[in-house]
């Protein structure tokens, strides 16, 4: 890896992170023009064997989808039917969905005054949205125990790092919404206002971290594994763990 590229990555993060701008995006792209995805999961991997904190690199993960948006490849169209990243990709889509329907229930809620303009409906979509976001335990379970494990092999062990770390913290706020859902809502006003603050943080955190696993683990993976016969290990092991209430309907034999 060229020692000058990273040092051009480490400091265009950090300019992103403390930046904004056009300037900003046009140099970010003429440096994405000069790598592939595999020199720059390495440039990141050597910043991160410096000893950055993972806090740190959240951060500087954030910069990093800005400066990648109009410049990665739609993974999923290269990907065989059933691939296993084709699976994940697609459970994400549902989620997705689901974030944008707790956006638009919490928007509801939240333009009520009393607790009488609150309708059964209204309980029921947020409880059942809650429900599915919960339900996703198998795809993150799939994800680090089989994916993770399978690229941190392959010497990339930045990305799963971090997307462990933000399972742990999301899978907490989703734990919430759904006592959210089934709490006691005499008191109006403080269900509103935890309700949207725990939406919020929901639909946007899980929203940039399904975009960093869509952008840049996923397609870091399918570059890093290219034997054939471990992809089908990969899909044996998924298999055994099982899938979601919103996976695809192929899967639900």
């Amino acid at each position: 890896m060229d020692k000058t590229k990273v040092e051009q990555l480490r400091h265009l993060l950090a300019k992103a992170e403390t930046q904004g701008g056009e300037a900003i995006r046009k140099e970010a792209k003429e440096f994405l023009q000069t790598v592939n995805l595999e020199e720059l999961v390495q440039a990141e991997q050597m910043i991160i064997d410096e000893g950055i904190s993972s806090e740190k690199m959240r951060h500087l993960c954030s910069a990093h989808i800005e400066m990648m948006k109009d410049n990665l490849d739609n993974l999923l169209n290269k990907l065989p039917k059933y691939h296993p990243l084709e699976t994940l990709m697609l459970e994400h889509k549902e989620i997705l969905s689901f974030l944008d329907g707790l956006e638009a229930i919490n928007k509801k809620i939240q333009s009520y005054k009393h607790l009488n303009e609150l309708k059964d409906t209204d309980l029921e979509k947020l409880a059942n949205i809650a429900h599915h976001l919960e339900a996703a335990e198998k795809h993150h379970a799939r994800e680090e125990d089989v994916l993770f494990p399978a690229i941190e092999e392959k010497g990339i062990s930045g990305p799963p790092a971090i997307m462990r770390e933000e399972h742990t913290v999301l899978r907490q706020a989703k734990k919430e919404l759904a006592e959210l859902a089934e709490s006691d809502k005499t008191d109006f006003n403080k269900f509103k206002d935890k309700l949207d603050q725990t939406a919020k943080y929901l639909v946007f955190n899980l929203r940039e971290h399904i975009f960093k696993e869509d952008n840049i683990l996923y397609p870091a993976a399918y570059d890093a594994i290219t034997s054939k016969k471990q992809w089908e290990q990969i899909k044996d092991a998924c298999d055994k763990i099982g899938y979601c209430c919103f996976s695809p309907e192929y899967l639900k034999k």
